[in-house]
């Protein structure tokens, strides 16, 4: 008699870079998958609805549905979908839920949280640490489109600097004055290595990136702005072809893919706004656990409600994800010389695909 396989859903949604971070997870596993695209409100593609369990902030008639039988285990990450898995295990509360990243209420309803090194989250059994996020790059696509692109970026004087550029995100300031000075440390970067700029734009980059970077654009450099459903965007073609990179800071997807392939890599920090840092300052001492600061201990029982309540969650801190690719020997500022990275980036996908297993029935 053969024993049945567990059901297992995997919860997508409009983020690349999430996606390929479960796909990876769930071909790990070596079990079959059931994906389910969900995708938000027009109202909360960008906005942030309430964290509850709840599938009302969905786009129901454009989202796969979510129908009984339930599955044994859901794997997901982000707000939207992790108030989509909650509603789930409402409906079914065998049900285990495997989330990627920070819940942001209720941990203890989650059964594995695997957090990432940009995540403030409290050390408890059923959380999981991370040195770097699991993206990996697709080396074949990459290599077809270097090939395609092959003979247009022939024409430009090498090396090539691609200048992959991110968007506004909090706690960050990526405005016109902070993209002058992107594009005036990349000018720095030309003239030492004799090079040439090729910007990228991407889907979170602003109108008012984009404009800076027309007007402020040196001559020979080339801009490519980034069109929903592109079928010629050069971005994998220069993560093979391009000797050098700069990545802004806020992109983490970008930098780990560009870290991956062990390609030169400087991280463009941004600024923060000073009421981000206080609000940032304010959470880390809120979930600060067993500090040894009298005011951290204060405050940690406080702390703790507020998240119950849905006020005050985990901190993020992308410099986290900077230092530890700086450390690593895979990445330097912007200022800074390039470097060879001598290694790729540490593989932990063994040891959660072994935590995940340990879930099923």
């Amino acid at each position: 008699m053969t024993t049945a396989q567990p059901r297992i859903w995997l919860v997508l949604g409009d983020k690349l870079g999430d996606n390929a971070q479960l796909k990876r997870i769930a071909d790990s596993l070596d079990l079959p998958c059931t994906t389910k695209h969900l995708l938000p409100k027009e109202k909360y593609r960008l906005g942030k609805p309430r964290f509850r369990a709840t599938l009302d902030h969905l786009d129901l008639d454009h989202s796969d549905p979510l129908t009984a039988p339930w599955p044994d285990l859901v794997i997901t990450t982000g707000r939207r979908h992790s108030m989509a898995a909650l509603w789930i295990k409402k409906q079914s509360p065998s049900t285990r839920l495997v989330l990627l990243g920070r819940p942001r209420r209720w941990i203890e309803r989650f059964d594995l949280v695997i957090t990432l090194p940009q995540y403030q989250v409290p050390d408890l059994p059923r959380v999981m640490r991370l040195s770097l996020p699991l993206m990996r790059t697709d080396r074949k696509a990459v290599a077809a489109a270097a090939e395609r692109w092959k003979s247009r970026l022939d024409t430009l004087r090498r090396p090539v600097i691609a200048v992959l550029v991110g968007g506004p995100t909090q706690p960050f300031r990526f405005d016109a004055a902070v993209t002058e000075q992107l594009v005036s440390e990349c000018r720095t970067l030309q003239d030492r290595y004799r090079a040439s700029l090729y910007f990228l734009t991407s889907r979170r980059t602003s109108p008012e990136i984009v404009a800076t970077l027309k007007a402020q654009l040196p001559a020979d450099a080339r801009l490519y702005e980034w069109k929903a459903d592109s079928a010629d965007n050069p971005y994998l073609a220069l993560l093979g072809l391009a000797d050098y990179f700069v990545v802004s800071g806020d992109s983490v997807s970008m930098m780990m893919e560009v870290a991956d392939l062990q390609k030169p890599l400087a991280i463009f920090r941004l600024p923060v706004y000073r009421w981000g840092r206080i609000w940032q300052s304010l959470l880390r001492r809120l979930h600060a656990g067993d500090a040894d600061r009298f005011i951290d201990r204060l405050l940690g029982p406080f702390g703790k409600l507020l998240y119950a309540a849905g006020i005050a969650g985990y901190a993020r801190d992308l410099a986290r994800i900077h230092t530890t690719l700086e450390k690593a020997g895979l990445a330097v500022y912007t200022g800074q010389p390039f470097v060879q990275p001598a290694a790729g980036l540490p593989d932990e996908l063994d040891a959660v695909r072994a935590r995940i297993r340990s879930l099923l029935p």
